[in-house]
């Protein structure tokens, strides 16, 4: 069976109302993205503030975004520190509609997770996880960068669906993409590599780029998958200059602004994170305009 989990999905941002969640304003976000028609969502990931989301506010996400998005693949990001909370709030995930979990390696003891330690957690949380699970490897947060030869272990798991790897190289698909069955899915976290990544294997993308440019990011997996790579190319090297800029450099709170600018629900981010400057938000600006996202 070919994995369900394939094409560009998008990871969503959690607006906030003063310092509280806005469900409403999040539902709404998403009834809109439905319209570009993209292969499913993910909650709770990295753009969506997750670390700073209580469990009962990740929850009503989940909820939120599974009523939000009936019959679309929906992810849901479900690392903890510990081994059990990763196991009992990726239950609690799938109980709310998610179809598949997203779980990082653990970060504040990772001086201490050797690859015995870490292929260990992820085989534990997938024998125990209610949902498939997806290796997450994106060590600019975490500190650690999952090995080809861990992820090619835990591959062999009946219930490890596959990879999402925000590293912005192509090194861990290259190793590992030899290695994938049709059950499995390997997503690009990184925008400015989504067609290289393509062309290595990767079976689509999560990408917060594609928050801001969701029909440009869609229209790229699609010219890739019917062949058309001059156009494909064409695309990749103008979302590589805004992912750059719009995720690399100005990160979540970049992300929102924009969001705003193009009729979203952004908002500002959660403190301890800051809005960006006036500065960079004339920048943004003319960028998105430079793309013809912003008339």
């Amino acid at each position: 069976m070919s994995s369900p989990f394939q094409g560009i999905f998008l990871p969503l941002t959690t607006p906030f109302e003063g310092d509280e969640v806005a469900i409403g304003q999040f539902a709404d976000n998403i009834r809109r993205y439905n319209a570009y028609q993209p292969a499913g969502y993910l909650v709770l990931g990295t753009t969506g503030e997750s670390v700073s989301l209580t469990d009962g506010e990740s929850l009503r996400l989940v909820a939120s975004a599974r009523a939000a998005s009936p019959g679309r693949p929906l992810l849901a990001g479900t690392g903890r520190e510990s081994t059990r909370a990763t196991v009992e709030f990726s239950k609690a995930a799938a109980a709310e509609g998610a179809d598949a979990v997203l779980v990082r390696p653990p970060v504040f003891f990772r001086s201490a997770l050797d690859r015995p330690a870490l292929e260990h957690f992820f085989r534990r949380v997938a024998d125990e996880s209610a949902a498939p699970v997806l290796l997450y490897n994106i060590p600019s947060h975490t500190g650690t960068d999952l090995d080809s030869g861990l992820v090619r272990a835990l591959l062999k798991h009946p219930n490890v669906a596959g990879v999402k790897d925000s590293s912005g190289s192509l090194a861990l698909l290259g190793e590992v993409a030899p290695h994938l069955e049709a059950r499995h899915t390997f997503l690009m976290g990184a925008g400015s590599v989504l067609l290289p990544g393509l062309l290595l294997g990767a079976r689509g993308g999560i990408l917060a780029l594609a928050d801001a440019a969701p029909a440009q990011c869609i229209a790229l997996y699609n010219l890739f998958r019917d062949g058309r790579l001059d156009e494909a190319l064409g695309l990749q090297r103008g979302l590589t200059a805004l992912d750059k800029t719009l995720v690399r450099t100005w990160g979540v709170a970049g992300l929102k602004h924009a969001l705003d600018l193009l009729g979203f629900h952004g908002g500002l981010p959660r403190e301890p994170l800051r809005p960006i400057g006036e500065e960079a938000k004339a920048a943004l600006a003319g960028q998105l305009r430079e793309m013809g996202l912003l008339r």
